[in-house]
């Protein structure tokens, strides 16, 4: 038998570190070829990571919740002398040479408990070491065996018979209370449900789920967070020597990593590298929220945020600076033919920006349902990080909070960011009279480098005059 250390892959878009969610096995545990062992968080989304050896776990490096360097070995497995003398001819580190794109078709992540399977038998413990290792499964084409690989079955947690109500009616599954001295196992929740709790300070194994098969949702963490109950089971998040009167911290800490922390720098460097301009434009969009009426009363998918931006996308075509990238290296302005549009979505994880590539083909039906499923698959922590890379320019939606208006800032690499905000009924002036229409406000942000405040002006028109009267879009040229 030989061990091996599996080491943390680079996950592409050059990242340098991952956080540890969730390890799906232990210690002793047989592992085979393309089982996921864990889920680990980069600054951009989550992602399973696939064994590249069948055999026994000898040694877990790195705790949930530990921010782990690319390279750093992470878990040990002993492999059976056939496959290390099949490793030896290659890399004795095959994880140290995962090609990019498969980070960016990373598989959804989920924590439901597999099917219960029977152990390995003899007959696959001994199959031929060529047959299971001449490919790093998960990180290139699949291995064709015959057979699905089989994953050790995850039981749930224990419950006790005798638990009181708390949150929720006796025998609704998942609501019961547990009493002070009842066993616990291993909390079952998603690993965005598991960040939320690390985030609060939350202790899992002290929360009861309602969820299915007692799964914790982010409601149950939510709740247990405000009780006060958190306080006693969480680790230091106070640094004040007392806590106020409610029994709550007086403060809480949250470490700045993952997507914060990535969100931060990205921010800071566009702050202080492109020299922001922004210009506000308030606009009668009620013939926009007929369009879209009429549009849901015939069945078709739509929202003002579609709307919106299928006008930026007609937008830019007749103002081609404001889809552009600054290249430092050669001196130029890159003008964009293509709109990658980017949309900024806010997350338990913090704030991403998937993008919708060849956004300005698209017809409002077609964006809405995008938009729809980008940012569904964003806050389910499923985006893989080619999706957060092809922007060209961003929409933020500061309207949907209520807001008005705003000074987004530019995503790097990007010459501009729209902000909408909420569409409000106002007294307006409309046909020699005053009349109650929906009114928007509409913001951009631009690279005073890249874009003149004539182009920038001249962008935010277009789009209002396309909003307010969409009918307008066919004498444009």
């Amino acid at each position: 038998m030989t061990v091996h250390d599996f080491r943390l892959p680079d996950l592409g878009e050059g990242l340098t570190e991952s956080e540890i969610v969730e390890w799906h096995v232990a210690v002793g545990d047989r592992v085979t070829l393309n089982q996921t062992l864990a889920d680990v968080e980069t600054a951009k989304a989550i992602v399973q990571l696939p064994s590249p050896f069948a055999g026994i776990v000898a040694a877990i490096h790195a705790e949930p919740g530990t921010t782990v360097q690319v390279g750093a070995p992470i878990v040990s497995i002993e492999v059976a002398a056939d496959v290390a003398l099949a490793s030896s001819a290659g890399d004795a580190s095959p994880a140290a040479e995962v090609p990019p794109a498969w980070a960016g078709s990373a598989p959804p992540v989920s924590t439901l408990a597999a099917p219960e399977s029977e152990a390995p038998s003899a007959a696959e413990v001994a199959e031929p070491a060529a047959e299971r290792q001449s490919v790093l499964v998960g990180y290139g084409p699949a291995v064709e065996t015959g057979r699905r690989p089989r994953r050790k079955a995850r039981s749930l947690p224990e419950r006790s018979a005798d638990r009181s109500t708390v949150g929720g009616p006796a025998g609704s599954g998942g609501g019961a209370g547990r009493g002070p001295n009842a066993p616990r196992g291993a909390a079952l929740a998603t690993p965005p449900v598991r960040k939320l709790a690390h985030d609060l300070g939350v202790d899992l194994s002290e929360v009861d789920g309602t969820g299915d098969s007692g799964q914790v949702t982010r409601a149950d963490v939510t709740r247990f967070a405000g009780s006060g109950r958190a306080a006693a089971s969480a680790p230091s998040t106070t640094g004040a020597p007392g806590a106020r009167a409610d029994g709550r911290p007086a403060e809480v800490r949250h470490p700045i990593k993952g997507v914060r922390k990535a969100t931060a720098e990205a921010m800071v460097r566009s702050a202080f590298t492109a020299p922001h301009v922004t210009e506000f434009l308030t606009v009668d969009v009620t013939a926009s929220s007929e369009l879209l009426a009429r549009l849901k009363a015939r069945g078709k998918s739509a929202s003002m945020l579609a709307l919106v931006s299928k006008a930026l996308c007609i937008a830019v075509e007749r103002n081609p600076s404001l889809n552009a990238r600054w290249d430092e290296s050669s001196n130029e302005i890159v003008e964009l033919r293509d709109v990658g549009l980017g949309i900024a979505v806010a997350t338990p994880r913090g704030l991403l920006v998937p993008s919708i590539p060849d956004a300005g083909s698209m017809t409002v039906p077609q964006l809405a349902d995008a938009i729809r499923e980008l940012a569904a698959t964003a806050r389910d922590g499923r985006t893989p990080p080619s999706s957060l890379s092809g922007g060209t320019i961003t929409i933020t939606n500061i309207g949907v909070f209520g807001v008005d208006a705003g000074t987004p800032i530019i995503v790097p690499g990007e010459a501009a960011i729209l902000a909408m905000g909420a569409v409000r009924r106002t007294p307006w002036e409309f046909e020699g009279g005053i009349a109650l229409r929906d009114v928007m406000t509409l913001s951009v942000s631009f690279d005073h480098r890249m874009v003149d405040g004539e182009q920038g002006s001249r962008f935010l028109t277009d789009i209002g005059g396309i909003l307010n009267d969409p009918a307008s879009v066919l004498a444009l040229v």
